[in-house]
């Protein structure tokens, strides 16, 4: 059975709707929207009390809207803490959004002829707070060992810091937005030359900046590198990256000799990537 939820405060007083919003304007569904949006990669598990401040409404309206999420799985809730996470019906919708983006209906063959060019999995992800989220992913057709593919998916979650594409979108943050994220980062060892100094690391931005591409040596797992280039929208802003993944086991040779042969399929699948969002280059 759901939870009836009602109206009982003016949605003026709560400061959220404008005074001349069409009559057509459903509080309800706007407050449930943003208990669905306090939900973030940082604050991903949350508490009735937690939510309650974070929509601006007293703990007994937030629990009716927490409890109809709930029994229409947007959310669920964990038995032991009595806190909330999203649900499957709100990663439905995400996987939803993803597969309608404009970016993902630019990249898919883009994508497919890079990872054909080079025989490795060729993929592409978004910035969301400290991790990036893989928005499209594309093997080889080439049937060589090359084509191996990687235990990732549309949709999953790999920390920033230790990854190339993450380089590529951190290097890129304005200095405000890259502090906060990195002062939610924990910089754990993830493979064997994972860098995990803060100052290091924006040592290693700073060059992603100045070379236009990022390099993953071993950092996030033994015997895996990756490299990786921006994608740029109409405005000239950095909102994407897209990769190559290579494992030693099938390119035993130097970081300089694997850039050699990737970097230059790579800068031009990002050009023409971002060509196709309306970004025109600097005479």
């Amino acid at each position: 059975m759901l939870t009836i939820v009602t109206d009982e405060e003016p949605a003026q007083r709560r400061g959220r709707v404008p005074a001349d919003a069409p009559a057509s304007h459903s509080v309800s569904l706007e407050r449930g929207l943003s208990i669905l949006d306090a939900f973030t990669g940082n604050r991903s598990v949350l508490g009735i009390a937690d939510l309650a401040r974070a929509v601006g409404l007293n703990k007994s309206t937030t629990h009716r809207y927490v409890a109809t999420l709930t029994s229409l799985r947007y959310l669920q809730q964990d038995p032991e803490t009595k806190k909330y996470f999203l649900g499957p019906r709100a990663v439905d919708l995400g996987f939803a959004a993803i597969d309608s983006m404009e970016l993902t209906r630019v990249t898919g063959p883009l994508l497919q002829a890079l990872a054909d060019e080079t025989g490795f999995t060729a993929s592409v992800a978004v910035c969301d707070g400290p991790d990036v989220v893989y928005v499209d992913r594309r093997r080889s057709n080439r049937r060589s060992a090359l084509a191996m593919d990687l235990n990732l998916h549309v949709g999953s979650r790999l920390p920033a810091y230790c990854t190339s594409m993450g380089k590529v979108l951190l290097a890129y943050r304005d200095p405000a937005a890259l502090r906060q994220i990195l002062d939610h980062t924990d910089m754990a060892r993830r493979g064997p030359k994972t860098i995990t100094n803060r100052e290091q690391l924006l040592a290693a931005l700073a060059k992603v900046r100045q070379s236009g591409v990022a390099v993953n040596d071993e950092e996030l797992a033994p015997g895996l590198r990756s490299f990786s280039a921006p994608v740029r929208d109409r405005s000239g802003e950095v909102v994407a990256a897209i990769n190559v993944a290579v494992y030693l086991t099938l390119a035993p040779t130097t970081v300089e000799a694997l850039a050699g042969r990737l970097e230059a399929p790579l800068r031009r699948t990002a050009a023409e990537i971002s060509r196709r969002l309306g970004h025109r280059q600097q005479p």
